[in-house]
């Protein structure tokens, strides 16, 4: 970390990625959008000596990972594997940042700062979730600072930070993972250089340290979204979240874009030029951007799509859609309130009445954090608390 000066790393934060119970896909969707693959927890931070070196005492038995902090905590530095230490073992980071052929500093001669005192306990952070479920911590900070200004009718900057659920993710998620979170987790390489992730590399940071327009965070709201960004910025909080609430919208977009189509294909050829999740609104089906990009604005459209000929005889290239009425707005409508319906009755982690999928309470049952006698489909069940109880189940826990 050649442009890093000594002295200029002030703390670690400490985290741990916690244990899956149960995995639908290869992929980390609806736990993240190109973040982080598994639930991080926040366990806390630990004071770094002016010489670079930290000396703390961790859990056993745990996958744990650091985060570099300069003296605003913002990063500088962030671990792209995670370490487990055996209970009573002690061990260096040589190897990783120093020659790995080279043996690790005998402790009973210590030259570093920090290996002259006792190890540091990790210092938990107050008032901010050890996991975070963007849903749940992060829209309502967006719904008090930014929808007023980033909504459908307002639109600035073409933003919108609403939680109007799309087909996997909220419309507002799905934005702030379009180039204003810089999270790491899906690039192809590792070992990046300083501030090239998280808080440090992501635009959102700007947006809320009080220079933009009226946008005055507390400092509680952001440290909420400075830890999101640190815990790899997940969407869903809980892993029971996994396999469920997805509705499929494959055949709407092949249609949308088939050769067939006079609306999208003759522009857009094979690929719209948003993320897909984006085009359709399952809370508000009329505030979907792929009904209100082609409608005229006197119908209270964007008119961003423009048609490159008539789309029927006696028609005119001024919009798409020159009304609702239009039959191909209709159609388009009638699809996206079916999305909604669907997913209206597959329930999705954050909204009222979802439960658990049969293989997330499977596991559950196998592990004892379920009674063998529990019914998914009528006993409460609170997938945080279950979430806890698993993770909690699986902690080394001394015998004398």
């Amino acid at each position: 970390m050649g442009s890093v000066r000594k002295g200029q790393i002030k703390k670690l934060l400490v985290l741990e990625t916690l244990p899956k119970p149960i995995n639908h896909s290869g992929t980390m969707e609806p736990i993240s959008l190109g973040g982080t693959f598994t639930l991080p927890r926040i366990l806390g931070t630990v004071p770094v000596e002016p010489d670079g070196s930290a000396y703390m005492e961790v859990p056993a038995l745990r996958s744990l990972f650091f985060v570099a902090l300069d003296e605003n905590d913002m990063s500088v530095k962030r671990m792209q594997s995670f370490l487990t230490v055996m209970p009573g073992e002690v061990t260096s980071c040589t190897g990783c940042h120093e020659n790995r052929t080279n043996a690790a500093r005998d402790k009973s001669r210590p030259t570093l700062m920090a290996m002259q005192r006792q190890p540091s306990r990790i210092e938990p952070i107050a008032g901010i979730p050890n996991v975070f479920d963007f849903p749940r911590d992060i829209q309502p900070i967006l719904d008090k600072h930014c929808t007023s200004c980033h909504d459908y009718d307002k639109r600035e900057g073409q933003l919108v930070l609403t939680g109007d659920r799309g087909p996997t993710y909220s419309h507002s998620y799905v934005t702030l993972m379009s180039g204003y979170v810089s999270h790491g987790k899906d690039a192809a390489e590792s070992n990046l250089p300083p501030r090239a992730i998280g808080t440090s590399a992501s635009r959102l940071m700007e947006f809320i340290d009080g220079s933009h327009y009226q946008a005055e965070l507390t400092q509680r709201e952001i440290d909420y979204v400075r830890y999101w960004i640190e815990s790899g910025a997940p969407y869903a909080g809980t892993y029971a979240a996994l396999g469920t609430g997805m509705v499929g919208i494959q055949q709407l977009n092949e249609d949308l874009l088939a050769d067939k189509s006079g609306c999208c294909a003759s522009c857009h050829g094979k690929r719209f030029p948003v993320n897909v999740e984006l085009l359709y609104n399952l809370t508000r089906p009329e505030e979907s951007l792929a009904l209100l990009a082609p409608l005229a604005k006197e119908a209270g459209g964007y008119a961003l799509c423009k048609p490159k000929s008539p789309r029927r005889e006696g028609g005119n290239d001024a919009d798409v859609f020159a009304d609702t009425d239009d039959p191909d707005y209709q159609k388009l409508l009638a699809n996206i309130r079916r999305l909604k319906r669907d997913l209206d009755r597959r329930k999705r982690f954050d909204m009222p009445g979802f439960r658990p999928g049969e293989h997330y309470v499977r596991e559950m049952k196998k592990y004892g954090i379920l009674p063998e006698d529990c019914n998914p489909k009528t006993d409460p069940l609170d997938a945080y608390a279950l979430d806890r109880a698993y993770w909690k189940s699986l902690w080394y826990r001394p015998t004398n």
